[in-house]
């Protein structure tokens, strides 16, 4: 059997869809899984070794670039002929239920009633109900095998298997990389600005800790908050500009990530890395917490049907909640020379 799945994006949500590959094959090991992404999230993706192929489509560029929708539909209908048995949609948008159409039939996706673009769900020829609100991971882990007749329990989401695969990563990570000290990647940045937790904070767990506090960044904004988070703490290194698949390894190889709801924090999950993830305007039913991966979560009540961008409660949480909770967590990693 050959399938494909259309997950485009963002980052974190095709994380909480990869984690139900593992289950897919170790059941149905004769099924042929390739998935369509957006190209620039296609390096999460990579070196997976239950994907067959990893096929890229660029819809972000028909943003500033109408002309290239041609050349986009003539690459989905390329990928059509693949000619496969089942299409399955775990995005559930409008663009996404387009792309499956132009690949082929029949197609599976969310029913009208568990969708946010319910005009998506006419695309569909299964469908699959699940409640818009319900844990994130469950959600994509339904949809992806209830199609295909097999269950995924929450108990095997849990004990999982790590799912992040990476090869030839840059080796500067390892220049920032200590073998005598705790080594602590913090991700200062996510797509909101009310998703973000203050850097002064992050800056007093630093000093507080006393660890290799690693910061990561995105975009220029990121860095220049970086920089400054360094002359603050003796603890702080920053980090240079890392592609998705150093990324991944920079975070294997830690010992602990605190960040916000975003995706570089939902990799540590997904490497079965101990994890503190920092929420404020959205839902913590978008992860799943473990004996290692938590959550602070701000008192704001939080609607997941219409996020609040405007709640800027996560700058609220007290950073000695978070500290507590990292001392922990690092009493649990191995014990360094």
């Amino acid at each position: 059997m050959k399938i494909a799945i259309i997950k485009l994006s963002a980052l974190g949500d095709i994380i909480h869809a990869m984690v139900a590959l593992q289950f897919i094959k170790a059941q149905r090991s004769d099924i042929q899984i390739d998935w369509i992404v957006e190209e620039r999230f296609a390096e999460i993706l990579r070196h997976n070794p239950d994907i067959n192929q990893l096929l890229t489509i660029n819809i972000k560029s028909l943003k500033t670039n109408k002309i290239n929708f041609f050349r986009q539909v003539k690459k989905v209908r390329g990928y059509a002929r693949n000619h496969y048995d089942l299409i399955i949609d775990a995005q559930g948008l409008i663009k996404s239920a387009v792309t499956a159409r132009l690949l082929g039939k029949p197609i599976a996706g969310y029913d009208i009633h568990s969708i946010r673009e319910k005009a998506a769900s006419w695309f569909y020829d299964v469908k699959v109900s699940c409640a818009y609100d319900e844990n994130t991971i469950d959600r994509k882990a339904l949809v992806l095998s209830s199609p295909l007749g097999i269950g995924i329990s929450k108990d095997q989401i849990v004990n999982k298997h790590p799912f992040l695969f990476f090869s030839d990563e840059d080796p500067q990570i390892y220049d920032f990389l200590l073998k005598d000290r705790i080594n602590i990647i913090m991700v200062i940045g996510s797509t909101w600005d009310s998703r973000n937790y203050p850097v002064s904070k992050f800056i007093s767990i630093a000093n507080n800790l006393k660890e290799n506090c690693l910061v990561v960044w995105g975009n220029e904004e990121e860095k220049n908050k970086a920089d400054w988070m360094a002359t603050q703490s003796a603890f702080i290194q920053v980090m240079p500009k890392l592609d998705l698949n150093s990324l991944k390894a920079l975070i294997a190889k830690s010992d602990l990530l605190i960040g916000n709801d975003t995706g570089p924090t939902h990799m540590a999950w997904a490497l079965n890395k101990p994890s503190i993830t920092l929420f404020g305007p959205t839902p913590v039913s978008r992860v799943y917490q473990t004996h290692i991966n938590k959550v602070v979560k701000s008192s704001s009540i939080v609607n997941p049907y219409k996020l609040n961008k405007n709640d800027y409660s996560i700058k609220d949480i007290d950073e000695q909640e978070v500290i507590e909770l990292a001392k922990s967590l690092l009493l649990l990693a191995p014990q360094k020379l």
